[in-house]
């Protein structure tokens, strides 16, 4: 389970530095001890396995603490941007029904109504720290789930997406194996907690007994900030959508950034010009992953490489335990070099959609070619003739902007609910 491989670290490495955040930072042991009081706290508030607890909190020492004591009371946590618009968040609480939401004082005010039992870890911590703060005896097993992460839907209304540790567990045993860290090694955790890049930002580095640095809210915006954060820390591995990070590319202090040993792009098609850009001005390995938040993150990789100065930059290959086809409309492969939609299956694909039953019928649909179920993911992709995979678009009229996945029939959705609107279309505009 998530919270198991951090565990299994803290007894290694009790008294490493486990997370900073500005002036403040906490060893493997505190952070373990701290999870453990909040752990026990929720199960007195009847949180137990398959249980959703919400987290409405700003990037901090106490979200780190909130995402673990959720995962070790054996509950799975759902992430509430505070920056989100309310009606959204209202929806998000309704939908998930959460048991329980954690928060922060400044919060309060803005919290959104609900029946959830609200938790503020500052002011309730005198509370949860009379806890005891050994570990939990195990409740979970990997079927369980971990989070629920909301993502855009066609219909107006975004849909949460059911997430076990299994899939998860899968996907960081998969990066350490591929681009292993060292415990002197240092991570940035800048995404915002509403994405499922984050979780490994959270966890991979927690994994292996790496230092996990945390961005100041809003931070991820600030490119100078990002700069001098990564500077001052020593950043050895960061994650950017590709759109960001040609933004920070353009900082004239990017030179400074002399620690970085690997980049990770995804959400985005990288572009051959700003991996020519990178290779020049950040002199460090670049690689290209791609996944939707149906399958445990990302499900391909590309090492990118100098060299290549023409044509696309492939999504990659398959990541460990993961099946990729590309199909057409009935579900036949299609021949090396034809597009076609790109389906996957393995462990890391998620459970479903929260109370979506026809939609998860409709998109996680039985495997022909062998056991266990297939996700539709709406994307084009083609293989190419070495096997490796490029995307080539959607099907459908989902869009990504600046990494945001973004339906556009949600939209129109709002836009048709005002009386004067018969029928609204929207189209994404390439902005320069």
């Amino acid at each position: 389970c998530l919270h198991e491989g951090f565990e299994q670290q803290v007894t290694r490495t009790p008294e490493a530095i486990a997370v900073v955040y500005e002036q403040h930072q906490l060893t493997y042991a505190e952070l373990n001890q701290r999870a453990n009081q909040l752990a026990r706290h929720l199960q007195i508030l009847g949180v137990g396995p398959d249980d959703l607890v919400g987290i409405y909190m700003e990037r901090s020492l106490e979200m780190v603490v909130g995402v673990l004591g959720i995962l070790k009371a054996g509950g799975a946590y759902v992430p509430l941007d505070p920056s989100y618009p309310k009606t959204r968040l209202e929806f998000m609480l309704n939908d998930a029904q959460v048991k329980v939401l954690l928060s922060q004082q400044g919060l309060l005010e803005t919290l959104p109504s609900s029946e959830a039992q609200v938790v503020c870890l500052e002011s309730d911590w005198s509370t949860i720290a009379q806890a005891s703060s050994g570990n939990l005896h195990p409740t979970v097993t990997p079927d369980n789930l971990a989070y629920v992460i909301y993502t855009s839907g066609s219909t107006g209304m975004p849909k949460g997406v059911l997430t076990d540790h299994r899939a998860i567990c899968n996907r960081l045993l998969w990066m350490q194996e591929a681009y292993p860290i060292t415990s002197d090694e240092r991570i940035l955790q800048k995404t915002p907690f509403s994405f499922d890049v984050s979780v490994w930002e959270f966890f991979w580095p927690l994994w292996v007994g790496a230092t996990l640095v945390v961005a100041k809210p809003e931070g991820h915006k600030d490119s100078r900030y990002l700069i001098e954060l990564m500077v001052q820390h020593q950043i050895a591995t960061v994650h950017f959508v590709p759109s960001m990070l040609a933004v920070l590319l353009q900082d004239p202090q990017v030179h400074t950034l002399t620690s970085l040993k690997r980049v990770f792009c995804g959400g985005e098609t990288l572009s051959i010009q700003l991996q020519t850009d990178i290779f020049n001005l950040l002199r460090c390995e670049l690689h290209n992953l791609y996944g939707p938040t149906e399958a445990a993150i990302d499900v391909t990789a590309w090492p990118c490489q100098m060299e290549q100065d023409s044509g696309v930059i492939p999504i990659g290959r398959p990541i460990a335990n993961t099946q990729l086809y590309i199909l057409d409309p009935q579900l036949q492969p299609i021949p090396i070099g034809v597009s076609g939609e790109l389906h996957i299956g393995g462990v890391g694909l998620a459970r479903g959609y929260l109370n979506r039953p026809e939609l998860t019928a409709a998109r996680f649909i039985d495997n022909p070619f062998g056991a266990g179920r297939l996700y539709k993911t709406g994307d084009l992709a083609r293989y190419r003739t070495d096997g490796a995979i490029e995307y080539l678009g959607r099907i459908d009229h989902q869009v990504k902007l600046r990494g945001f996945r973004i339906e556009l029939g949600e939209i129109e959705a709002v836009l048709n609910q005002h009386p004067e609107v018969h029928q609204g279309v929207v189209v994404a505009q390439a902005d320069n």
